[in-house]
């Protein structure tokens, strides 16, 4: 959420930075509604006084014995009175009119972001590894896992429909074991702590880290059953949302607080279920894992100071970055341009991972700062010796664990098609070394 006096202050900028994404000036736009949701509370401000002021002056006109003077008062609180309600509404409907627009509105990029219309602008700042040269024709994720027995997708169509899986046997397990040391490594190594969230949540947590009101047509809804013993009216009635991602409950923890500089930043990481409608990916990935309705992803949050979150970026990045290099992938580092970044976004940083079945680089990861936009949105602010403050926030993919099993199945797959199970990875699977039919 922006912040409209910013807004006022600076207007051919906000402008400017809307321009680099592609997108409309607006700032004239936002600026009116703002002077019409002034003029709405001064009216029903002046309004306010004016009837107080009356009321006082009754009793002055009553002392006097002016009774007319006292009834021509008494006519013009009524009047108002009377109008009072359309003040009132005036009033919300010009402060939700505004609100409205803001809730619109994606975050601006940073300057240090490249200008660019989609992900072919998109600039790489890093390459690790050197692909493995193999002597035979390396298969896609689900030819192996299908060949291997143990991946199934006609199965989870008759469960489910399109774009889920089932996972079996050691397939099953290798993938449990990506997820266990992804949050071993990142809160005995990186310093998060780990959070066990709820997977659904309410329409303000969504608000808050901007899911909605924009991509709701992404998200999966599920409407509250029979009602709970002892439950509130809100709660009998109340929708809820599956999370796309664990960024949405481990950022709203900081939701409504006010927190002691000293304690920032804080740093939460969790391994859950994630689920997207996948609204805008008609005819994209429509086989294997690549792109689900269902995944397990393992995710990284940050809360910062203003003046910490640049350098907290780099650090969660590099933390990302570390499951990869510990599982010997070969991956590339992007630095998003304006015209991919996401909503939230002031800067992102993706990690593409080397699949040889498809023979390019594909995402796994997605670190991005957002600065203040979604604290704005959630009221998250820190106290300092300068007084409140909003704080900023960061996520990032520590990493998606379906995406890492693809690759790593890609990655380590042997021409009989068995997989070899990374030497990362081998402690958590009770010590096999291969995986096969």
């Amino acid at each position: 959420m922006h912040d409209i006096k910013l807004i006022r202050d600076n207007p051919n900028s906000f402008d400017a930075a809307r321009a680099r994404r592609g997108l409309e000036p607006i700032a004239e736009r936002l600026l009116a509604l703002d002077d019409a949701r002034k003029t709405a509370i001064s009216t029903l401000q002046r309004a306010q006084e004016r009837r107080n002021a009356a009321s006082k002056e009754i009793g002055v006109a009553l002392k006097e014995k002016d009774q007319a003077r006292a009834e021509a008062l008494k006519a013009e609180v009524a009047k108002i009175k009377e109008d009072w309600p359309r003040l009132e509404a005036a009033e919300r409907v010009t402060i939700q009119a505004l609100e409205e627009a803001l809730a619109e509105l994606p975050n601006t990029p940073l300057e240090s972001v490249p200008d660019g219309k989609d992900e072919h602008d998109n600039k790489e700042v890093l390459r690790w590894g050197e692909p493995r040269n193999f002597d035979f024709t390396p298969k896609e994720h689900f030819d192996l896992g299908e060949g291997l027995g143990l991946m199934d997708f006609e199965a989870a169509s008759k469960l489910s429909g399109a774009r889920f899986v089932v996972n079996k046997g050691k397939l099953a397990r290798l993938e449990r074991a990506l997820a266990q040391f992804m949050l071993d490594l990142h809160t005995d190594q990186h310093g998060y702590t780990e959070v066990a969230p709820p997977l659904l949540v309410r329409d303000s947590a969504m608000f808050g880290t901007a899911q909605l009101p924009k991509f709701r047509e992404d998200q999966f809804s599920v409407t509250a059953g029979r009602p709970a013993d002892g439950a509130t009216p809100e709660e009998a009635t109340a929708n809820y949302w599956l999370i796309p991602t664990a960024e949405v409950p481990l950022t709203n923890l900081a939701g409504g607080l006010i927190l002691d500089e000293a304690q920032l930043p804080l740093r939460y990481t969790a391994g859950t279920y994630c689920f997207r409608a996948e609204a805008g990916a008609a005819g994209r990935d429509t086989r294997g894992m690549i792109r689900q309705h269902q995944f397990y992803k393992v995710e990284l949050v940050s809360i910062t100071t203003p003046e910490q979150s640049l350098d907290e970026h780099e650090r969660m990045t590099g933390c990302a970055e570390k499951v990869l290099q510990l599982l010997e992938l070969p991956y590339r580092k992007v630095v998003l341009c304006t015209g991919d970044m996401g909503f939230a976004s002031q800067r992102t940083y993706d990690l593409e991972v080397w699949l040889p079945g498809q023979g390019k680089y594909r995402e796994i990861s997605s670190c991005s700062v957002c600065g203040d936009f979604q604290a704005r949105r959630m009221n998250a602010r820190f106290r300092s010796s300068e007084g409140l403050g909003f704080v900023h926030t960061l996520n990032g993919s520590g990493v998606a664990v379906g995406r890492a099993l693809v690759a790593v199945m890609e990655n380590y797959q042997e021409a009989d098609g068995s997989i070899t199970v990374p030497k990362a990875l081998r402690s958590y699977m009770g010590g096999v070394e291969r995986i096969t039919r």
